[in-house]
């Protein structure tokens, strides 16, 4: 290639002496040839007819020169052509196709990946207000992964990669665990709010199970675990929550891997959901889920969307109902709180046994929706704030509310459902 280039300048170099000699012989020598008219032609020879003869004689050698020249570098030039032509096609083409395209398609994929992941917020805040940011899913890098029931379980990329380290981390104390579900879709999230549902009733549903579009787990950073104990599966929730010890060891360890618990106990006004020790976060920040973690704060709170406020409760005394059916009742009282955006709650108190007659049953269920008949009742009436610009119509902006009822109903084999509320 180099030696066909130094011919190449050798050629041009050679054609521009013989057109700089062309030129000569038409700008220069054609004055000398005028000076020479003025003292040597002879007087029959007129001024005019020597410049003519002059140029005819320079334009003659101009034109040979040209000639030359041309011919010689039109037949180099084909020669450099064809050579240059195959050089490059067989040694430059060939270095270009396995070197340079190669490193050209890798650094597109870096940068494709570098986008995706920067695209994500790996903060990003989904609940019962906050929908899947749009074009979320597009953005989305996951893995799937087989759990030891047998399930295809989908996550996103980094949250998988710290799962695994996490995992391995709780091994070495023996605690041993499994992935029982991570991202869903729409359908799928639908599909378990049906079958819970059906299983454990509307209430148990409404707090522990997202709204489709409005569930976490479409984002692939929220997970929830399953136990093995013994080498046993345990993955009912029921079951799991028999072993709070066990869940204490994982929780404090999920944060040095950048989770957080997202269903924290006593803050399901905030969350929306009652207690879920299975159900963990990815931040992509070990800084942050650790702040979050050791203040117990939601990740609403965290981010701002709420104020970190706490419920003050009380039961008073009850012959009908145990402390554990009055708390299941607030609860499902809170996790409704949390879609009141903007509002806060005070307090919850339990209105006493004698709410509980068969008018209020009856009147239960005379509501519109009711398929079960209820066979008990319970009333709560608390006290909250109303945001300054209150969304929800029936509410007045920036008002504190007190002593505002709740009416829940309770079928013989269900759990309580919130079946009215107002003054």
């Amino acid at each position: 290639m180099k030696k066909t280039w130094k011919k190449c300048c050798s050629l041009i170099v050679a054609a521009g002496m013989v057109f700089a000699l062309a030129a000569c012989s038409s700008g220069t020598a054609a004055p000398a040839a005028d000076t020479e008219k003025e003292t040597e032609a002879p007087a029959d020879v007129s001024a005019a007819d020597s410049v003519e003869d002059s140029d005819d004689a320079s334009a003659d050698l101009s034109v040979a020169a040209a000639e030359e020249a041309s011919a010689t570098l039109s037949a180099d030039a084909a020669a450099f052509s064809t050579a240059a032509a195959t050089e490059f096609s067989t040694a430059g083409a060939a270095a270009f196709s396995t070197e340079e395209a190669p490193e050209t398609a890798a650094t597109a994929a870096t940068d494709s990946a570098q986008t995706t992941a920067e695209s994500i917020d790996y903060l990003v805040l989904v609940n019962k207000i906050h929908p899947l940011p749009e074009g979320w899913e597009d953005a989305l890098e996951t893995v799937h992964t087989t759990n030891s029931l047998g399930d295809d379980v989908e996550v996103e990329k980094k949250t998988y990669d710290a799962y695994l380290r996490l995992k391995e981390d709780l091994e070495k104390e023996g605690v041993y665990v499994d992935l029982d579900s991570g991202r869903r879709s729409v359908a799928d999230q639908q599909r378990i709010m049906d079958d819970f549902t059906k299983k454990y009733g509307a209430d148990y549903a409404a707090k522990t199970v997202a709204t489709p579009g409005f569930s976490e787990h479409h984002t692939g950073l929220a997970l929830d675990l399953y136990l093995i104990i013994d080498g046993v599966d345990v993955f009912e929730n029921e079951d799991m929550i028999q072993y709070p010890e066990i869940w204490e060891k994982i929780h404090a360890k999920i944060a040095d891997y950048g989770f957080v618990l997202r269903a924290l106990e006593g803050k399901e006004h905030l969350t929306g959901y009652g207690y879920e020790p299975w159900h963990i976060r990815y931040l992509d920040n070990v800084d942050i889920a650790r702040e979050i973690m050791s203040t117990g704060v939601t990740l609403e709170g965290y981010l701002g969307d709420v104020n970190e406020t706490d419920v003050d409760i009380d039961y008073g005394t009850s012959e009908l109902y145990s402390q554990e059916d009055l708390e299941e009742a607030d609860i499902q009282i809170k996790c409704n709180f949390a879609s009141w955006k903007g509002c806060e709650l005070h307090s919850l108190r339990y209105a006493g046994d004698e709410c509980c007659t068969e008018e209020n049953i009856a009147w239960l269920n005379s509501h519109e929706g009711v398929t079960e008949k209820y066979t008990q009742v319970a009333e709560f009436l608390g006290s909250f704030h109303s945001p300054v610009e209150s969304g929800l119509s029936p509410l007045t902006p920036d008002t504190e509310y007190t002593d505002y009822q709740w009416w829940l109903g309770r079928t013989e084999n269900g759990g309580w459902e919130i079946v009215d509320s107002g003054y």
